[in-house]
């Protein structure tokens, strides 16, 4: 439904910091449906860990706030624009239940609970093979900078 260029003009983010590379599926104000596909080649690997590489669990939970920020933009048609930012403000009841390990693909699972005074309330979870790996309830915002 989005393949990696389309999510390059949405996002801001960039390599190695990008961990979103497709969107499965989305419905507007609703959810959307994302893949992040781990490879050996990151860099977070290196050192975590050398002997048992894991992917971190904050860039587990970063994966999932970037595809809310995708469904929060694509839905309000906003895109990347220097005045333009969607920050993480919240995260409650973050829990990881399998490794995530190279050659996986994430599957990142997300639900735009409400919005409210510019806040984003949204369910999060990725899947490993239909496995829950990762669930969380994340919060954001988008602000104008100048």
């Amino acid at each position: 439904m989005m393949d990696i260029h389309k999510i390059l003009e949405k996002l801001p983010h960039r390599y190695p910091f990008l961990l979103v590379d497709r969107v499965l599926e989305l419905e507007l104000n609703k959810r959307i449906r994302a893949l992040k596909n781990v490879s050996i080649n990151e860099p977070y690997f290196q050192g975590h860990f050398p002997h048992r590489p894991v992917m971190p669990g904050v860039l587990m939970l970063e994966a999932l706030a970037q595809a809310a920020a995708l469904l929060a933009f694509e839905s309000t048609g906003d895109g990347v624009d220097e005045n333009m930012v969607i920050y993480f403000v919240g995260i409650d009841g973050a829990r990881f239940k399998r490794p995530v390990e190279p050659g996986d693909q994430l599957i990142l699972d997300v639900t735009l609970d409400r919005v409210k005074s510019g806040i984003y309330k949204f369910t999060a979870q990725g899947l490993v093979d239909g496995e829950l790996a990762v669930s969380a309830e994340l919060m954001c915002t988008k602000r104008k900078v100048s």
